[in-house]
């Protein structure tokens, strides 16, 4: 028995390569990957949330609450508030790529903030000043910085005429009404948003909107300090005056360099609980320089061109004005967020 076992053994022997322990330890490594990979792509068929280089977006909408949220591979990343109870429609919140909510919506000491919004002072037919800057302001007080509707002076989302998502793309249309003394309309509002998943939690806005002057000359007398198009107001903890950095395309920084100065974009980034993240806004170039607004206390946007930037114009009934940003919410800082490379992507229509 023991021959046979013997002969058989030197028989396998001699068919067979010989024994390393190293062959062994290959061999449980090339399993163990095997496995590996095979367990990682069975959580990325499972997983809600999408491979990252293939982000999945939707929309949730809610008519009763007013809110339209957009929704990244699970996760909220920025939602439209457009109740009738409110004094002007906003986006807030707006996340960071991991989640952290970005924006303040009703800030301290300057509550008429909204967060993510777009508003002016103007003059129909000559009339009086009606500013949905200030629109919180014309509510009912109720207390310190505390006003509830109905509001004289507002504007009112009349209307979706598209709401829809596919793929990493998600495209929202609406009609709004800027309204003075309760219900007399003074301007249309036509605005569209176009979000860009752009993965690993990123993505980019493109917003343009559009005033047309439908019910008569509308004079815009917004003075020269406070007013942006659109206006961003991120929380404290994101700010300038918790550490966070202003940068332009032009390599200045902070808001003595940067306020009131051209610029082509601007980032804001900071680090927050471990994240670092930053919020650029680029402006889309329309053969017109602009100034921006920033603030180290958070507050940022560009304006119109000089010649309409504080100083009165007049829209002629029937006229339009229309400003196009792109807003990207993305990781690290200005560097190692690409943010100038992305500009350029942008204006040249890399995301349509």
């Amino acid at each position: 028995m023991m021959e046979r076992a013997l002969k058989r053994r030197t028989h396998r022997d001699a068919a067979s390569p010989p024994f390393w322990p190293g062959r062994v330890v290959s061999s449980v490594a090339a399993v163990v990957l095997m496995v590996w990979a095979a367990a990682l792509s069975a959580c990325a068929t499972t997983t809600p949330r999408g491979r990252p280089d293939s982000p999945v977006v939707e929309l949730r909408r809610d008519d009763a609450a007013g809110r339209l949220g957009v929704v990244i591979d699970g996760r909220e990343a920025l939602v439209y508030q457009y109740a009738p109870t409110l004094d002007l429609p906003h986006y807030w919140p707006m996340n960071s790529p991991s989640g952290q909510n970005m924006l303040v919506e009703h800030p301290d000491p300057y509550p008429h903030h909204r967060s993510f919004w777009f508003a002016d002072t103007v003059r129909l037919d000559g009339g009086r000043d009606v500013s949905t800057y200030n629109a919180l302001y014309s509510g009912q007080k109720f207390g310190e910085n505390t006003y509830a509707p109905p509001y004289r002076d507002h504007i009112r989302h009349a209307a979706f005429t598209r709401a829809e998502a596919a793929g990493s793309r998600a495209d929202v249309e609406a009609r709004l009404i800027w309204e003075m003394d309760g219900d007399r309309p003074v301007l249309d509002e036509k605005r569209r948003l176009v979000l860009h998943a752009l993965g690993d939690g990123e993505y980019l806005l493109d917003l343009v909107f559009e005033l047309t002057a439908a019910y008569g000359d509308v004079t815009f007398v917004s003075d020269a300090v406070h007013y942006a198009w659109p206006f961003l107001r991120l929380q404290t903890r994101w700010s300038g005056e918790k550490g966070g950095k202003i940068v332009t395309d032009s390599g200045a920084t902070g808001e003595k360099a940067t306020n009131l100065q051209p610029a082509l974009w601007l980032d804001y980034s900071n680090t927050v609980e471990g994240e670092t993240a930053g919020v650029a806004v680029f402006q889309w170039p329309d053969g017109r320089e602009h100034r921006w607004l920033t603030r180290e206390y958070g507050t940022f946007g560009p304006r119109r061109p000089d010649e309409q930037s504080g100083v009165p114009f007049t829209l002629k009934k029937g006229a339009s004005i229309t400003q196009r940003v792109g807003v990207l919410v993305h990781r690290g800082d200005v560097a190692s967020g690409r943010v100038a490379e992305r500009y350029r992507q942008y204006i040249e229509g890399r995301w349509r």
